[in-house]
């Protein structure tokens, strides 16, 4: 908790050190300089064939991004960031780790089965916006590609009322990318995430490769 707060300082910090003057004029060459923070309804897609559903499951994720403009206007650009992000999945697939090997099988009966990751978000997008210098409320469609390296993960389950967890398991993926679309008008935007890497490497069930990977769909906010 204590790294989390330090990390929302840090954002605030970044966020006043690169804030838009008031002497703006129209016309003026100016940049979107944001704190994002965002909140989604997440599911795991491509699951092996003994998986049939996920329960409801979120996410959660909130970061700095950098705007650098192509134009006088502003009105095109390219942004780069840097952020937190916390998942967290209600999911049919039972991953225990035994002596340092991942092992999998489905969990369907299983009272309980979740898993957490805590991670580091780099984001790249491409923005496209009808703002000016001093119009702060505007139309904006911004797509690119999110990097993500993981901090943490936590596989929880119950079973036959004994709670079992394990941190870290071998086979989760620390690297995964995806692409973003975020579009809407002023601080309110809906926002997607669809994952193009699976969550685990070289992982099997019942012979069978598995590909979950993930897909986020919910808002973003944009605060300047």
């Amino acid at each position: 908790m204590k790294k989390i707060i330090n990390f929302l300082w840090l954002l605030f910090f970044v966020s006043n050190f690169f804030a838009q003057k008031d002497s703006l004029q129209i016309g003026d060459k100016y940049s979107e300089d944001q704190i994002y923070a965002s909140i989604s309804y997440a599911q795991l897609y491509d699951q092996p064939s003994p998986i049939t559903k996920s329960g409801f499951s979120y996410a959660f994720s909130t970061g700095f991004i950098k705007d650098i403009t192509f134009n006088k206007r502003g009105n095109i650009a390219i942004a780069i960031g840097i952020g937190y992000g916390l998942d967290f999945f209600n999911h049919e697939l039972k991953v225990e780790e035994n002596n340092g090997v991942s092992v999998f099988s489905q969990g369907q009966s299983l009272a309980s089965n979740v898993f957490k990751t805590h991670n580091l978000e780099f984001p790249l997008e491409l923005r496209w916006r009808t703002s000016t210098a001093k119009r702060y409320d505007f139309w904006r469609i911004y797509a690119g590609v999110k990097f993500l390296y993981n901090l943490s993960n936590t596989f929880e389950f119950e079973e036959n009322l004994n709670s079992i967890s394990y941190n870290n398991v071998s086979s989760y993926n620390p690297f995964q990318y995806g692409l973003t679309l975020s579009a809407g008008y002023d601080e309110f935007n809906v926002n997607f995430y669809y994952s193009l890497t699976p969550i685990f490497k070289n992982a099997f069930i019942n012979g069978e490769e598995i590909n979950s990977s993930i897909l986020k769909f919910g808002l973003i906010f944009y605060i300047l």
